[in-house]
């Protein structure tokens, strides 16, 4: 099937799980399509496959989402919401002290991407599986990636950096950076665990002035 292809209800095969409906079943077919999706990539992976690690029928799956790309949409929704979580978790650790917000977040960050089934940024694979940039799923890479940069520059501008959107670039390309590198270097390798040192020398030559006054 193919990644926006309809899903049609005419000949659905039941399967383990056929009776639950519902917001229920919406909850274990998203599991399945974040575990499925990260791990082994959105075009790879196909909707039968989605079912199956759901313990759904195609049935329940056509009553929730219309076509596979419905489904990536909400896939991407929901690894959206927990990307902020993780970023506004590591800034609320030194409430008022925005230097040491952004600090934690690459401190935050090289333990995630150290983990040993870490998969990079969810986004970033999104967008080299989607080469067209007017695909919906890359247009929300895209707006993903605008308010990250928004809320880094809210932060470096709280901290007093010199130049605000400057110091907030150099950080959005370190962190992007910490992405690539626990794919093409591994979980845990020497670049990661330098992020938050480099992080430390970008954020304090940027505030000199603030911390001096």
């Amino acid at each position: 099937m193919s990644d926006s292809e309809t899903l049609k209800p005419a000949g659905v095969r039941r399967a383990r799980g056929a009776q639950t409906t519902g917001p229920e079943a919406q909850q274990h077919l998203l599991r399945a399509a974040d575990e499925l999706f990260y791990r082994e990539g959105v075009r790879a992976v196909g909707v039968d496959a989605v079912v199956e690690r759901a313990g759904v029928n195609k049935m329940s799956l056509y009553r929730q989402f219309s076509s596979k790309d419905e489904l990536v949409m909400a896939y991407l929704e929901q690894k959206d919401e927990q990307f902020f979580s993780y970023v506004e978790g590591s800034f609320a650790k030194h409430p008022g002290e925005p230097a040491k917000q952004l600090q934690q977040y690459f401190d935050d960050l090289a333990v995630r991407a150290s983990i040993d089934d870490y998969r990079g940024c969810p986004f970033v694979n999104v967008s080299v599986e989607f080469p067209d940039a007017t695909h919906p799923a890359r247009q929300f890479v895209f707006r993903n990636k605008e308010r990250l940069m928004a809320r880094l520059l809210d932060v470096t501008t709280a901290a007093g950096a010199d130049d605000p959107l400057a110091l907030a670039n150099g950080l959005g390309l370190m962190i992007e950076g910490v992405y690539a590198a626990s794919q093409t270097y591994g979980p845990g390798c020497g670049p990661i665990l330098a992020a938050p040192k480099v992080a430390a020398q970008l954020i304090a030559a940027a505030c000199s002035g603030a911390q001096a006054g």
